[in-house]
Protein backbone atom coordinates (compact mmCIF):
# COMPACT_ATOMS: atom_id res chain seq x y z
CA UNK A 1 0.00 0.00 0.00
CA UNK A 2 1.28 3.43 -0.92
CA UNK A 3 0.39 7.09 -1.28
CA UNK A 4 -0.64 8.24 -4.75
CA UNK A 5 -0.56 11.65 -6.41
CA UNK A 6 -3.89 12.82 -7.84
CA UNK A 7 -3.61 15.71 -10.31
CA UNK A 8 -6.97 17.34 -11.00
CA UNK A 9 -7.83 19.44 -14.06
CA UNK A 10 -4.42 21.01 -14.70
CA UNK A 11 -5.48 21.84 -18.23
CA UNK A 12 -4.52 24.29 -20.98
CA UNK A 13 -8.04 25.77 -20.97
CA UNK A 14 -7.34 27.39 -17.60
CA UNK A 15 -4.89 29.74 -19.35
CA UNK A 16 -7.85 31.39 -21.11
CA UNK A 17 -8.66 34.94 -19.91
CA UNK A 18 -12.32 33.86 -19.65
CA UNK A 19 -11.57 32.72 -16.07
CA UNK A 20 -10.40 36.15 -14.90
CA UNK A 21 -7.64 36.94 -12.42
CA UNK A 22 -5.94 34.07 -10.67
CA UNK A 23 -3.93 33.47 -7.52
CA UNK A 24 -0.85 31.25 -7.19
CA UNK A 25 0.65 31.43 -10.70
CA UNK A 26 3.24 28.81 -9.68
CA UNK A 27 0.72 26.07 -8.90
CA UNK A 28 1.62 24.08 -12.01
CA UNK A 29 5.33 24.34 -11.23
CA UNK A 30 4.73 22.98 -7.72
CA UNK A 31 2.50 20.21 -9.10
CA UNK A 32 5.29 19.34 -11.54
CA UNK A 33 7.78 19.08 -8.67
CA UNK A 34 5.42 16.70 -6.88
CA UNK A 35 4.95 14.68 -10.04
CA UNK A 36 8.71 14.34 -10.57
CA UNK A 37 9.20 13.16 -6.98
CA UNK A 38 6.37 10.62 -7.12
CA UNK A 39 7.67 9.24 -10.40
CA UNK A 40 11.25 9.07 -9.11
CA UNK A 41 10.03 7.08 -6.10
CA UNK A 42 7.92 4.74 -8.24
CA UNK A 43 4.68 5.85 -6.61
CA UNK A 44 1.38 5.82 -8.51
CA UNK A 45 0.14 8.93 -10.29
CA UNK A 46 -3.41 9.52 -11.48
CA UNK A 47 -4.52 12.37 -13.76
CA UNK A 48 -8.04 13.77 -13.99
CA UNK A 49 -9.30 16.07 -16.71
CA UNK A 50 -12.55 17.99 -16.90
CA UNK A 51 -14.65 17.81 -20.06
CA UNK A 52 -17.37 20.43 -20.11
CA UNK A 53 -20.38 20.37 -22.39
CA UNK A 54 -20.85 24.13 -22.00
CA UNK A 55 -19.11 26.96 -23.83
CA UNK A 56 -16.22 27.05 -21.37
CA UNK A 57 -12.55 26.74 -22.41
CA UNK A 58 -12.73 23.14 -21.11
CA UNK A 59 -15.39 22.16 -23.63
CA UNK A 60 -15.13 18.56 -24.73
CA UNK A 61 -13.40 18.26 -28.10
CA UNK A 62 -11.60 21.60 -27.72
CA UNK A 63 -7.88 22.22 -27.35
CA UNK A 64 -8.40 23.50 -23.79
CA UNK A 65 -8.95 19.98 -22.46
CA UNK A 66 -5.28 19.06 -22.96
CA UNK A 67 -3.28 18.51 -19.78
CA UNK A 68 -0.59 21.15 -19.29
CA UNK A 69 2.98 20.14 -20.18
CA UNK A 70 4.24 20.67 -16.62
CA UNK A 71 2.21 17.64 -15.51
CA UNK A 72 1.67 15.76 -18.77
CA UNK A 73 0.93 12.08 -18.22
CA UNK A 74 3.73 9.63 -18.86
CA UNK A 75 2.99 6.40 -20.73
CA UNK A 76 1.04 4.10 -18.45
CA UNK A 77 -0.24 6.83 -16.11
CA UNK A 78 -4.04 6.68 -16.15
CA UNK A 79 -6.13 9.70 -17.16
CA UNK A 80 -9.74 9.86 -16.00
CA UNK A 81 -12.21 12.13 -17.76
CA UNK A 82 -14.95 13.70 -15.66
CA UNK A 83 -17.95 15.85 -16.44
CA UNK A 84 -18.79 16.98 -12.90
CA UNK A 85 -16.82 18.49 -10.02
CA UNK A 86 -15.88 15.19 -8.35
CA UNK A 87 -13.08 13.06 -9.77
CA UNK A 88 -14.94 10.02 -8.40
CA UNK A 89 -18.30 10.31 -10.18
CA UNK A 90 -18.60 8.02 -13.24
CA UNK A 91 -14.83 7.84 -13.80
CA UNK A 92 -13.66 4.50 -12.41
CA UNK A 93 -11.02 6.29 -10.30
CA UNK A 94 -12.14 4.76 -7.00
CA UNK A 95 -11.90 1.24 -8.42
CA UNK A 96 -8.41 1.87 -9.82
CA UNK A 97 -7.22 3.29 -6.49
CA UNK A 98 -8.60 0.26 -4.63
CA UNK A 99 -7.01 -2.13 -7.16
CA UNK A 100 -3.65 -0.37 -6.65
CA UNK A 101 -4.13 -0.63 -2.85
CA UNK A 102 -3.80 3.13 -2.41
CA UNK A 103 -4.95 4.28 1.04
CA UNK A 104 -3.76 7.90 0.85
CA UNK A 105 -3.89 10.67 -1.74
CA UNK A 106 -1.85 13.83 -2.24
CA UNK A 107 -4.06 16.16 -4.30
CA UNK A 108 -3.04 19.10 -6.49
CA UNK A 109 -4.98 20.89 -9.20
CA UNK A 110 -7.49 23.44 -10.36
CA UNK A 111 -9.61 24.95 -8.96
CA UNK A 112 -9.31 24.91 -5.20
CA UNK A 113 -12.93 25.61 -4.15
CA UNK A 114 -14.52 23.52 -6.88
CA UNK A 115 -13.06 20.32 -8.32
CA UNK A 116 -10.15 20.04 -5.87
CA UNK A 117 -12.39 20.60 -2.85
CA UNK A 118 -15.20 18.37 -4.11
CA UNK A 119 -12.79 15.54 -4.95
CA UNK A 120 -10.95 15.87 -1.62
CA UNK A 121 -14.22 15.77 0.32
CA UNK A 122 -15.46 12.74 -1.57
CA UNK A 123 -12.10 10.96 -1.22
CA UNK A 124 -12.28 11.46 2.54
CA UNK A 125 -15.86 10.21 2.65
CA UNK A 126 -14.77 7.12 0.72
CA UNK A 127 -12.15 6.40 3.38
CA UNK A 128 -8.97 7.69 1.75
CA UNK A 129 -6.45 9.70 3.73
CA UNK A 130 -6.21 13.06 1.94
CA UNK A 131 -3.60 15.80 1.78
CA UNK A 132 -4.34 18.86 -0.33
CA UNK A 133 -1.14 20.58 -1.45
CA UNK A 134 -1.98 24.24 -0.97
CA UNK A 135 0.65 25.78 -3.24
CA UNK A 136 -0.06 23.28 -6.04
CA UNK A 137 -3.67 24.51 -6.33
CA UNK A 138 -5.19 27.81 -7.45
CA UNK A 139 -8.46 29.69 -7.96
CA UNK A 140 -9.78 32.27 -10.40
CA UNK A 141 -11.91 35.40 -10.12
CA UNK A 142 -14.70 33.78 -12.10
CA UNK A 143 -15.08 31.13 -9.40
CA UNK A 144 -14.61 33.58 -6.55
CA UNK A 145 -17.44 35.92 -7.54
CA UNK A 146 -19.84 36.32 -4.62
CA UNK A 147 -22.55 38.23 -6.51
CA UNK A 148 -25.14 35.61 -5.58
CA UNK A 149 -25.65 37.59 -2.39
CA UNK A 150 -25.74 41.37 -2.77
CA UNK A 151 -24.47 42.00 0.77
CA UNK A 152 -21.45 39.72 0.36
CA UNK A 153 -18.25 41.30 -0.87
CA UNK A 154 -16.69 39.68 -3.92
CA UNK A 155 -13.93 37.32 -2.88
CA UNK A 156 -10.53 37.63 -4.47
CA UNK A 157 -9.10 34.43 -5.96
CA UNK A 158 -6.58 34.42 -3.09
CA UNK A 159 -9.30 34.69 -0.42
CA UNK A 160 -11.46 32.05 -2.11
CA UNK A 161 -8.47 29.70 -2.41
CA UNK A 162 -7.54 30.00 1.28
CA UNK A 163 -11.17 29.81 2.44
CA UNK A 164 -11.59 26.52 0.57
CA UNK A 165 -8.38 25.18 2.11
CA UNK A 166 -9.52 26.23 5.59
CA UNK A 167 -12.83 24.40 5.10
CA UNK A 168 -10.99 21.21 4.12
CA UNK A 169 -8.23 21.21 6.73
CA UNK A 170 -8.86 19.02 9.75
CA UNK A 171 -12.27 17.83 8.55
CA UNK A 172 -11.68 16.27 5.12
CA UNK A 173 -7.96 16.65 4.58
CA UNK A 174 -4.63 17.81 5.84
CA UNK A 175 -3.53 20.94 4.02
CA UNK A 176 0.22 21.11 3.49
CA UNK A 177 2.76 22.90 1.31
CA UNK A 178 4.58 21.13 -1.50
CA UNK A 179 7.82 21.47 0.48
CA UNK A 180 6.26 19.62 3.42
CA UNK A 181 4.93 16.87 1.15
CA UNK A 182 8.26 16.52 -0.66
CA UNK A 183 10.16 16.36 2.65
CA UNK A 184 7.83 13.66 3.92
CA UNK A 185 8.22 11.74 0.67
CA UNK A 186 12.02 11.97 0.93
CA UNK A 187 11.80 10.71 4.52
CA UNK A 188 9.73 7.71 3.43
CA UNK A 189 12.33 6.94 0.73
CA UNK A 190 15.13 6.85 3.30
CA UNK A 191 13.18 5.53 6.28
Amino acid sequence: MTTALLLIDIQVGFDDPWWGARNNPDAEVQAGRLLDAFRADGRPVFHVRHLSNTGSPLQEGGSGTAIKPEVAPAPGEPVFDKRVNSAFIATGLQDRLREARVPDLEIAGLTTPYCVSTSARMAANLGFGVTVVEDACADFARGADATFHPAAPALTPEASHFAALAHLHGEFATVASSSTVLSALAGRQHG
